[in-house]
């Protein structure tokens, strides 16, 4: 099968097996595995912050910076499709017992005057707005990349506002590799960031959360509170650093295939897309000829996997284990899907 339904269906490599086999290894939870700890060192340098803590999930990383930055009752500014909002069970609530103000974004983004709309006034009968958050690149949106001006302009309303800033930058790397822009640079203006291992850099688990070293000090308290804190994690977090050195300048080949894939699609009857739109390894496209349910049916049959995300719209996803010859395929199988 060729399996487009996420940059998560990745599976290690050779050689990182190799460095998972041969982890040293201790008890994360006393402070005391190397490689996690290694680990840790090298996400916080990457991103130019004092502290980094390994985490199992992006979910995690992204719902413990919440209860970091907030008390029950606060209030969070996110884009209306943020995977923090609408992928993690409810965790804001959940969780941390806080609103969510949300700003509907074009393609996941919004404008410094967006935050300065939804701002409310220090007032006893409103909830105390505490934190922005940005999701760079923004899956709902099809992988689009945050441009570094507009992450500025941003920053500036919520340090006028008093407010935190956190970066949900699971495909961070992405965004980086796409623009040229250094992780450091985009993580430059927030409080925390949360980057994820097990999607485009094609670890098997984990992410991690960065920032000053008092902040992550806190978050340690509430992945411990969520059931975030392992033991002998040397084992998946060797996989995660070896991604992090090896696996981070060759996701401009996802892009490639991403593009490749998007230019096969836009040539078919039935099927609409917007390739300028199609920045990363997330192409999203609509179905016009029949319900998305049934062309993903269809596919499948084809050998090839991806996900309906809308009755007429499907995603597919490039990575690691998709070559530029798999795409090839993938675009004859949508071409039979959609004329059969």
């Amino acid at each position: 099968m060729i399996d487009l339904r996420s940059d998560t269906v990745t599976r290690p490599t050779a050689a990182m097996r190799q460095a998972m086999a041969e982890a040293e290894v201790g008890d994360d939870v006393l402070g005391d595995d190397p490689t996690v700890l290694a680990l840790e060192r090298r996400v916080a340098e990457v991103l130019g912050k004092e502290a980094a803590v390994y985490v199992p999930s992006g979910t995690m990383s992204n719902q413990v910076a919440i209860r970091a930055h907030t008390e029950p009752g606060d209030e969070i500014i996110l884009e209306a499709t943020a995977h923090s909002y609408f992928f993690e069970t409810g965790g804001p609530a959940a969780l941390s017992g806080v609103m969510c103000r949300l700003i509907p974004g074009w393609h996941g983004l919004f404008t410094a005057d967006d935050v300065r709309a939804v701002l409310r006034p220090h007032n006893t009968h409103f909830p105390v707005t505490k934190l922005v958050c940005i999701e760079n690149t923004h899956n709902r949106g099809g992988g689009t990349v945050w441009p570094l001006s507009q992450i500025a302009d941003i920053a500036a309303v919520a340090r006028e506002a008093g407010l935190a800033m956190h970066l949900d930058g699971a495909r961070l790397w992405n965004a980086s590799v796409a623009s040229g822009v250094p992780e450091s640079e985009y993580a430059a203006p927030f409080d925390s960031v949360s980057v994820c291992f097990s999607k485009g850099l094609g670890a098997p688990v984990g992410s991690a959360l960065a920032g000053t070293r008092a902040f992550i000090d806190r978050a340690r308290r509430f992945r411990k509170m969520f059931g975030g804190g392992m033991r002998q994690a040397g084992i998946i977090a060797a996989g995660a650093l070896y991604a992090l050195e090896y696996h981070r300048e060759r996701l401009a080949e996802d892009h490639e295939n991403a593009q490749r894939l998007a230019e096969g699609i836009s040539r078919l009857p039935g099927l609409e897309i917007d390739i300028a739109t199609v920045r990363t390894n997330i192409v999203i496209f609509r179905v016009t000829s029949m319900p998305a349910a049934e062309l993903v049916a269809r596919l499948k049959a084809k050998g090839v996997l991806v996900l309906a995300t809308a009755p007429d719209a499907i995603r597919a996803v490039t990575h690691l284990d998709v070559s530029a010859e798999q795409i090839e395929e993938a675009i004859q199988a949508i071409v039979e899907g959609v004329t059969q």
